[in-house]
Parts: structure tokens; C-alpha cells; sequence
């Protein structure tokens, strides 16, 4: 995902003709994550995902390169009689335990990116609250 990610996301902001420093302050993040964003040298997590999608108005799957056609934009929202809070505070938790298990086991990678599109695309569509995105922290063993 990595790769395709990074040049999919940088090709979004040029298209959208904003600046880095602008994307990233609609997208809730410093410029400096969004660079690493961009050139591949970081991975996002589900919550910056889903803000990505909504800005650029793209499906998950386009966005993580599991789609050539772009439809999609923004989710349906919650399901009914569930916070939406609760939602993305769920889905930051789900992409730390992702990570730390393609970390453990690389080779379940696939799965847990297919499965983190379809988390992205469930998401509520409202504001979400400001956040900064942060390296996730290593689990010890």
C-alpha cells in the first residue's frame, strides 16, 4: 500500500490545487506528516484516512490503491443509534492493534489493509475533532 498511497495522495493535493501546507491543515495533521505521508516514509492511520477521502471526496479503496475508479467520497455515517465518537475512537484503537499485528505477523499485511479500507469507508462523514496523527507506539512482547 505504501507506495501507491503516497503517490496517490500527492497526486490528490496537486489536482486539488492547495499547497502541502494547506491540505494538511484541512487534513489535521502537521506539514511535516503529510510530507512523510506523501513520500511514502510514513503510514497513516484509519482516522486521517477517512479525513483524506472526505477532502479529496475519493473512495478508500481509490485512495489505498486497491481501485482505479475514484467514486465513493463520503461514508453513509453511523449506523443508527451509535455515536460517532464511539466509532473513530474504535477505529484509532483497531489501527493501532493492525499495525502492531502486521508488525508482529508481516504477512497477514494484505488482510489488515483490505480490512482497514472497509473500516475507512464505514466511518461516520461529519467533522471529525482535531487530532494530530502519531507513530504508533511498539508493544512489547
Amino acid at each position: 500500500m505504501q507506495v501507491r498511497f503516497a503517490q496517490t495522495l500527492s497526486q490528490l493535493r496537486h489536482e486539488k490545487g492547495v499547497s502541502q501546507r494547506q491540505a494538511a491543515q484541512a487534513l489535521e495533521v502537521s506539514q511535516a506528516l503529510l510530507s512523510h505521508y506523501e513520500n511514502g516514509i510514513r503510514e497513516p492511520g484509519l482516522a486521517f484516512v477517512v479525513r483524506a477521502c472526505d477532502y479529496y471526496q475519493v473512495s478508500a479503496d481509490y485512495l489505498l490503491g486497491r481501485r482505479v475508479e475514484r467514486e465513493g467520497g463520503r461514508a453513509q455515517g453511523a449506523p443508527e443509534g451509535v455515536d460517532p465518537a464511539v466509532l473513530r475512537s474504535a477505529a484509532e484503537v483497531l489501527t493501532q492493534l493492525c499495525l502492531e499485528l502486521c508488525r508482529r505477523h508481516p504477512e497477514s499485511q494484505a488482510l489488515f489493509h483490505c480490512l482497514a479500507g472497509e473500516l475507512a469507508q464505514e466511518m461516520p462523514a461529519e467533522k471529525k475533532p482535531t487530532t494530530r496523527e502519531k507513530k504508533p507506539k511498539a508493544v512489547k512482547a
